[in-house]
């Protein structure tokens, strides 16, 4: 249950939902931006071992800072690929490209905050429909704007992963 507001917002993490955007990620929306008052928007995501994460893009308008909870992250800013461990954080400016995935054979549990809020629920639920089947690349790439989610190519994330 999420309780929302003008001054605060608590969410329950057992009603909180859950999204499975591949078979070895779970990403669990905690808070949105019309449960902030576009403030932020905040996500916690389990990536399994093998998870391929999150591929290299960019957010125009928002900030992304993650929070490493426990496990070992690889995350790629600009082109510099660095590894986050438990109580690590890392803040990406608008306008960075950046990516991550668990270090190969660990996996991670993080918390992501994106300022302002971006109404970014939506987009993780079309990643649920894309593993499914039920939309394709295409109609996701085609929110690019809507979601501020900048997809673009990454010589060093590919080398880092291969």
């Amino acid at each position: 249950m999420t309780t929302t507001t003008l001054t605060h917002t608590i969410v329950r993490g057992d009603a909180a939902e859950r999204v499975s955007d591949g078979p070895t990620s779970t990403i669990t929306l905690l808070a949105d931006r019309e449960h902030t008052n576009d403030a932020t928007s905040i996500n916690r995501a389990f990536l399994a071992a093998g998870s391929p994460g999150a591929p290299a893009h960019r957010h125009d308008h928002a900030t992304e800072t993650i929070f490493v909870i426990a496990g070992s992250l690889d995350v790629l800013i600009d082109d510099e690929v660095h590894t986050l461990t438990d109580g690590d954080l890392v803040f990406i400016a608008a306008g960075t490209t950046h990516a991550f995935a668990p270090t190969p054979g660990l996996e991670a549990d993080t918390l992501s905050f994106y300022t302002p809020g971006q109404g970014r629920f939506p987009y993780y639920r079309m990643l649920e429909q894309l593993h499914h089947g039920e939309i394709s690349l295409a109609d996701l790439q085609a929110t690019s704007d809507r979601f501020d989610n900048h997809y673009v190519d990454s010589a060093v994330w590919r080398d880092a992963r291969a």
